[in-house]
């Protein structure tokens, strides 16, 4: 076998072999008797089937395994001669030319390397981190927002008092549509906060005004895209009666109450609440500012910050994903269009090269410093922040795992975690 191999930079290297016929007639010859070992044919015992039997019955596949075979020989005399660790292949390679002759077979390989990352100036890429303040004003609204919360509901007992917005309503009502009633549009006694927005949109405002005891016929719409099919877009009429009206009551922010919500703290009182209380603030705006600004800031001066060689081979199959991406939420008309036209739809894939780069360069980068740091994320704590999710989104959990899992999607978010983790940590060095 011939091979020349040209290193193109740090990530790339390309290669030329030609293998001869003699070669290609061995390495055939190598695949049949391991195969034959164990393979089971009618009228032959296992082990001892007739070289000539099975390349009669496998020979297209025992080709392409001996191609394959080959193949690993090229790849492993390629590493040798750029001196470079199997560990450090990137992805399969390319094949960009495969010509049977006469005389062999004449392959071309396009080889992904895990180049360098050059992590020296990497504190320069962490932009500047200004957490605001948290006043005492915040502070205070917070906890009277929580001793609201746990405030008992308190029963107005006055006939005359009218519903108000904010307040909470308890109500039977019965639904509706073109005089007839339909399935899950009617409840007894049923707690609706006013202004909650957890009803058809109308439903909630129409009741404000009403006294205690009073009914009253409620006209709404359901939207266009409701869940429900045969209710989506109709007029519909609810049969309301206000059974009684509840504010909200009031809790004393006093030691006591510190004490409820701190309950491992031996010495809780309202300053010690306070403190906490600011704690949570601080955490809360920092992680505002990290999603919604930082972290952005810091990928932008990563891409720009941090030159390395990019493996090309990983780069186009980042791109063939965006396209497919891309493909897949375009209306049908268009994915039609689209899939006749191959100088558009290059077009459309070139578009996508800018976004590729940045893609594939980042993940080097995160990988790089999970790697100097020792960060990694635990298998465990992917599946639980996935359960957590899916109840957070009312769904099944263990359905949505099972997705994830059959779709091969675990890995993406366990990266996802774990840049989101590494961002994070940079950001706070400048906290």
């Amino acid at each position: 076998m011939s091979l020349k191999v040209n290193r193109i930079d740090s990530a790339n290297a390309i290669a030329e072999a030609v293998i001869s016929q003699e070669k290609l007639d061995k390495k055939l010859q190598e695949v049949i008797k391991s195969a034959g070992k164990n393979l089971k044919i009618d009228g032959f015992r296992k082990g001892h089937v007739p070289t000539a039997t099975i390349k009669a019955r496998y020979g297209k596949q025992l080709e392409e395994d001996t191609q394959k075979e080959c193949i690993q020989d090229i790849l492993r005399e390629v590493l040798e001669t750029l001196k470079v660790q199997p560990n450090l292949l990137v992805g399969d390679p390319k094949i960009t030319k495969f010509n049977p002759t006469k005389e062999g077979l004449e392959i071309e390989l396009k080889i992904g390397l895990n180049p360098p990352i050059p992590l020296e100036n990497l504190e320069q890429c962490i932009p500047s981190v200004n957490i605001p303040e948290i006043s005492d004003k915040d502070i205070d609204a917070r906890i009277e927002e929580i001793a609201t919360a746990r405030a008992p509901l308190i029963s107005i007992e006055d006939s005359r008092r009218k519903l108000k917005d904010g307040e909470y309503a308890k109500i039977d009502f019965e639904g509706f549509i073109d005089n007839s009633p339909f399935e899950g549009g009617k409840a007894e006694n049923y707690l609706l906060k006013i202004g909650s927005k957890s009803f058809i949109e109308g439903f909630e405002e129409q009741l404000i005004g009403m006294k205690k005891g009073e009914e009253k016929a409620i006209e709404v719409t359901f939207p266009e895209n409701y869940q429900a099919k045969n209710l989506a877009g109709k007029l519909a009429t609810f049969k309301v009666k206000l059974n009684e009206i509840q504010t909200q009551g009031k809790i004393e922010v006093d030691d006591n109450f510190a004490k409820t919500l701190l309950p491992d703290e031996k010495e809780a009182n309202v300053e010690m609440l306070k403190e906490k209380v600011k704690a949570q603030l601080q955490d809360e705006k920092k992680r505002e500012i990290y999603n919604k600004e930082l972290k952005m800031s810091l990928v932008e001066n990563l891409d720009k910050m941090i030159i390395f060689d990019l493996p090309q081979t990983i780069v186009e199959q980042e791109m063939d994903l965006l396209l497919r991406n891309i493909f897949a939420s375009l209306p049908k008309e268009e994915q039609e269009k689209l899939a006749k036209d191959e100088q558009m739809l290059k077009a459309k894939r070139e578009e996508q090269r800018e976004n590729a780069q940045k893609s594939v360069k980042i993940t080097f980068i995160i990988d790089a410093i999970a790697k100097r740091d020792k960060i990694n994320i635990p298998d465990n704590e992917v599946v639980n922040t996935i359960y957590y999710e899916a109840i957070a989104m009312r769904q099944n959990p263990q359905e949505i795992l099972e997705y994830y899992k059959n779709n091969n999607l675990l890995p993406a978010v366990k990266m996802a975690m774990l840049e989101d983790r590494i961002l994070t940590n940079l950001l706070d060095k400048k906290v």
